[in-house]
């Protein structure tokens, strides 16, 4: 007897349900797959060293070939790498964290808030337990320029910053009165993720798909809280925010 793969059952999933599903629940669900889907392949071709060359290649292009101890590009460039990686550091995360928990306290949104540490905190925990699982080195190819403790893989700063930052958007995004205030906030919480990741490798300390990986699995997360939480407002059990409004002159 044929037994499905867990993929299969994924797909069987999918087609009972999609035809009850509203198109955004419908599209968020399969980017989430195709999110999972991406970070499962990095993760065989990393381990599979596949990605060796990639990965040494694209370190050694942002070093000076004289001196790898020194980052291609102005001093500047190499200070706004640290601002940018501090962005996905535990101190910068918990006052972000802070701030939008109050906010949300301030305006009435106590169970959002409740909902928003508990995604955020469990996406830390799946950060923490994937870098145990498959604990690979850092890069020795080049000297790091931030200082780290940890394992590489996926990358925990990429990670945290897409679960926090992409989380706090969604659920942010989901009490915003119009359209233009959701596109601008999930902009904004992309692009610090981006900016985080894409420092990582700059700085050193990441393989690029150690930060790939990172984003995917931080994505994967941030989807499947929109999701839930889109589940819960439905039901009562989290604040909704006000329709969507169109702006008239």
């Amino acid at each position: 007897m044929h037994w499905p793969s867990a993929w299969e059952r994924v797909k069987l999933f999918v087609l009972a349900w999609a035809p009850n599903l509203e198109p955004l629940v419908l599209a968020v669900l399969a980017a989430g797959i195709a999110s999972l889907w991406g970070f499962i392949e990095i993760a065989e071709e990393v381990f599979e060293g596949d990605t060796r060359a990639f990965d040494h290649w694209v370190l050694k292009v942002l070093r000076d070939p004289r001196d790898p101890a020194d980052a291609i590009g102005p001093r500047w460039v190499e200070e706004m790498a640290r601002d940018a990686t501090a962005l996905g550091g535990f101190a910068w995360i918990s006052f972000t964290i802070l701030v939008i928990g109050i906010y949300l306290w301030l305006v009435g949104k106590v169970r959002m808030m409740i909902f928003m540490l508990a995604a955020i905190t469990s996406g830390a925990l799946v950060s923490i337990g994937l870098k145990s699982f498959y604990s690979r080195p850092r890069p020795d190819l080049v000297p790091h320029l931030s200082h780290v403790m940890t394992s590489s893989f996926p990358s925990g700063h990429s990670m945290l910053s897409a679960v926090v930052y992409l989380t706090l958007g969604s659920l942010l995004a989901a009490i915003m009165p119009n359209l233009k205030l959701k596109i601008y906030v999930l902009s904004v919480a992309i692009i610090l993720s981006v900016f985080v990741g894409a420092s990582r490798i700059y700085l050193g300390v990441h393989y690029p798909t150690d930060v790939m990986a990172g984003w995917l699995a931080g994505l994967v997360w941030a989807l499947v809280c929109w999701l839930i939480a889109r589940w819960l407002q439905v039901h009562g059990q989290v604040e909704a925010g006000p329709p969507n409004t169109v702006e008239t002159k």
